[in-house]
């Protein structure tokens, strides 16, 4: 059956495909709803630092307290594991369960041929290095550190780490808590999805939902951009037997949305946010100009890590850091360029906000704007 498909007459200007993106991505006003239904509605948040998926809920949530992702976790509500691009992401139980076969593909191919493991461990039987993998995670949560050894015996002609790796890529693994609690820290150890949660991963691996939400969570979008977001390949084939409208941006590059999603006026007022580290705002698609202007993409964002980014007028302005001395935290505000008066207090507010949320036992907080260099 072919599908119809919208003839893509309207051009979206980058302003217009901001303001989409914030209104979806839920940064035009903060909403009074469950931290995760707003994990669900994002498709997953960027988590390999524990502490990020914190920051991004309450750039988004309403009176959001910690308490409320923390136990998410303990009641095993949401869980962190490798999925898309092959990072750690946030997401919940359902979730992980339908996702992870999708992003299968993406976890095997980093492992064979994005990094040196693969290559390391050519002519093992490597189904029976999962095997064993799975049997020792199952037995109880354990490190790549734990695993090591452990698989060393049976494979001593081979690289340690990259057995250890073996397990953690082909696997569906979550990393367990106390690790992503916020005040706690543990170590990376890992389990089965099913062990951890007490249920089977779909067998539908056919990605067609996974990129609707994407769209309706980033679009309008082009394929790069679904397959930046992803780290699947040759999704034109999945796209075009989708219901899609079609916009082009000003670069005339064709992009993909879901009927009828919302398309704010691109003169809609923006207030500033600050961001964690790592976000899926800004790493969410191949074009980043939508969010992240050149400052950023070309000195900042491929460098990495780097400090939390921050919005003025719906675009990254700059980053901020925090400095803390006993008593004394400072949340230091780095521009790109000298902040607009009418802009500067609602920076300097959210950030104030921001950093009695993240050190509320902190006694003295103050808040500096460096100068640009």
């Amino acid at each position: 059956m072919t599908k119809s498909k919208n003839t893509a007459t309207r051009v979206l200007s980058t302003r217009e495909l901001n303001r989409a993106l914030l209104e979806r991505q839920m940064l035009q006003r903060r909403q009074e709803v469950p931290a995760e239904d707003v994990i669900e509605r994002l498709v997953g948040m960027q988590a390999q630092v524990p502490n990020d998926p914190y920051i991004a809920l309450w750039s988004r949530i309403d009176g959001f307290q910690t308490t409320e992702l923390a136990g998410l976790f303990e009641r095993r509500q949401v869980v962190r594991a490798g999925l898309m691009r092959g990072t750690i992401h946030l997401v919940t139980a359902p979730d992980l369960l339908c996702l992870r076969p999708v992003t299968r593909p993406v976890m095997d191919r980093m492992f064979f041929s994005g990094s040196p493991y693969g290559r390391k461990l050519r002519g093992i039987d490597i189904e029976k290095v999962v095997a064993l993998g799975r049997e020792l995670v199952e037995e109880r949560p354990r490190t790549r550190a734990e695993l090591r050894p452990l698989l060393a015996e049976r494979w001593p002609e081979h690289d340690s780490d990259s057995l250890a790796y073996a397990v953690t890529y082909l696997l569906s693994l979550v990393q367990v808590t106390p690790r992503g609690i916020w005040g706690k820290s543990g170590q990376a150890a890992w389990t089965t999805t099913e062990s951890w949660l007490g249920s089977q991963l779909e067998t539908d691996a056919i990605p067609d939902e996974m990129i609707l939400r994407y769209l309706a969570a980033f679009g309008p979008a082009s394929v790069m951009d679904i397959q930046a977001w992803c780290g699947l390949t040759k999704l034109r084939e999945v796209t075009d037997r989708l219901e899609l409208s079609t916009f082009k941006d000003e670069s005339g590059r064709e992009l993909l949305d879901v009927p009828d999603a919302p398309l704010p006026d691109p003169d809609t007022p923006a207030p500033p946010r600050f961001f964690p580290e790592y976000d899926n705002l800004f790493l969410g698609h191949a074009d980043r100009s939508r969010v992240a202007p050149d400052e950023a993409v070309a000195v900042e964002f491929p460098k990495g890590p780097f400090k939390g980014p921050f919005s003025v007028d719906g675009f990254i302005a700059g980053f901020w850091r925090v400095e803390r001395v006993r008593a004394s935290a400072t949340l230091i505000i780095e521009p790109f360029f000298k902040l607009p008066k009418r802009d500067r207090p609602a920076v300097v507010e959210e950030a104030t906000s921001l950093l009695e949320f993240i050190l509320p036992d902190v006694e003295l907080r103050d808040v500096r704007v460096a100068t640009p260099s």
